[in-house]
């Protein structure tokens, strides 16, 4: 069982546990995300490359707010982030990003593979967050949802 720092955070302590872990793997699997949509962005190559090159910088932006949010917010409940190099390679639930990858429709594919699963998981999360008592955390996953969405609609639209 993880150990909670003290807070005066009302919330009781098993939601607190509850929600720092479903915190700690969206954590992970936005950071490994992350540096997904970033070798993607240092990698693409073809016609698209302008469009998506700048597409894949905004998307990494949108990525790092979630990941400060979500690290946040487990401190906020007394919890620690599992955001080292090591925990996410360890923990990540997403699968490995093809580092060879360089055409542009191919990083779109892989890409919307990874932000449909996470944002999969990212659904129960908000059940599960929700199921606990901790409305702030199901609040918070629901924003990240609705970027995940987005994206991948974006993603999906090139695909086409």
């Amino acid at each position: 069982m993880a150990k909670l720092f003290k807070t005066r955070n009302t919330l009781g302590e098993n939601a607190r546990l509850a929600s720092v872990a479903l915190l700690n793997a969206a954590l992970v699997d936005l950071m490994d995300l992350t540096n997904g949509v970033r070798m993607a962005h240092w990698t693409v190559r073809g016609p698209h490359f302008a469009a998506l090159h700048a597409k894949f910088e905004e998307f990494y932006d949108q990525l790092g707010t979630a990941v400060d949010d979500t690290a946040e917010r487990i401190v906020q409940l007394g919890g620690t982030p599992d955001g080292t190099t090591q925990a996410v390679g360890a923990a990540t639930r997403l699968a490995p990003y093809p580092a060879k990858l360089r055409d542009g429709l191919a990083h779109v594919a892989a890409l919307a593979e990874r932000y449909a699963a996470l944002a999969d998981t990212t659904r129960a999360a908000i059940d599960a967050a929700a199921e606990a008592g901790d409305a702030d955390t199901a609040d918070l996953l629901t924003g990240t949802s609705r970027m995940l969405d987005k994206a991948l609609w974006m993603l999906e639209a090139h695909l086409d």
